[in-house]
């Protein structure tokens, strides 16, 4: 008898931890029957606003000619933001069942994370600070994708440390941004996907 009794013991703690772990991933993965995906994502330079590549060669300053008063002789010289588009789409977490409009999702907000490879990851020192933007775009449940553009990089984070400092040097400076899109289901459901894309900077025409 007391051998079962702690028989049993063992398999109510067992199915507890299970019951705990089942609960943890349910948490992580949210409550929305449906999955947000980060198929691609590219970037342009602000002075090629329509010219996307799979990785970024960001210039902290750019030298231009033109409108008067710049000219060949006395450039400009101007700070551009640096642009991004990612494509999404959402998928079904159980593939048996159908998708319907209340799987819809509409995307709001994203933020923007540089990391180093080195894990020198100081903001404002290493990296640049982290930005948040609004992005606002319906993405459908029935797996079609849809482009979704961004700021990648502002205009006044290469008028901050770290990049200021590359203006007036020959160094460069690569890192790794981490864009997460956040939005909800049509019934409230919190969805959020992440993706990366490589940024080279420096003063590449200085």
């Amino acid at each position: 008898m007391g051998r079962a009794m702690r028989s049993f013991g063992l398999l109510a703690v067992v199915a507890a931890a299970a019951a705990g772990a089942s609960c943890g991933d349910a948490i992580r993965q949210g409550r929305s029957p449906g999955i947000l995906v980060v198929n691609g994502m590219q970037a342009a330079t602000g002075d090629k606003p329509t010219t996307f590549t799979s990785n970024l060669i960001s210039d902290v300053v750019n030298m231009v000619r033109t409108p008067a008063p710049c000219s060949d002789t006395n450039p400009c010289s101007v700070v551009y933001n640096d642009l991004g588009q990612a494509t999404l789409s959402l998928v079904m977490k159980d593939i048996a069942v159908a998708p319907t409009s209340n799987n819809n999702v509409t995307v709001t907000r994203y933020r923007v994370v540089y990391t180093r490879a080195d894990g020198r990851n100081t903001p404002g020192v290493d990296v640049p600070f982290a930005i948040d933007g609004a992005a606002t775009a319906l993405i459908p449940a029935d797996g079609s994708t849809v482009i979704v553009g961004f700021d990648l990089v502002r205009n006044t984070a290469k008028e901050e440390a770290p990049l200021v400092q590359l203006i007036n040097g020959s160094n460069i400076l690569s890192v790794i941004a981490t864009v997460t899109f956040y939005g909800k289901d049509i019934v409230g459901n919190d969805v959020s996907a992440s993706g990366q894309i490589q940024i080279t900077f420096a003063n590449f025409f200085g």
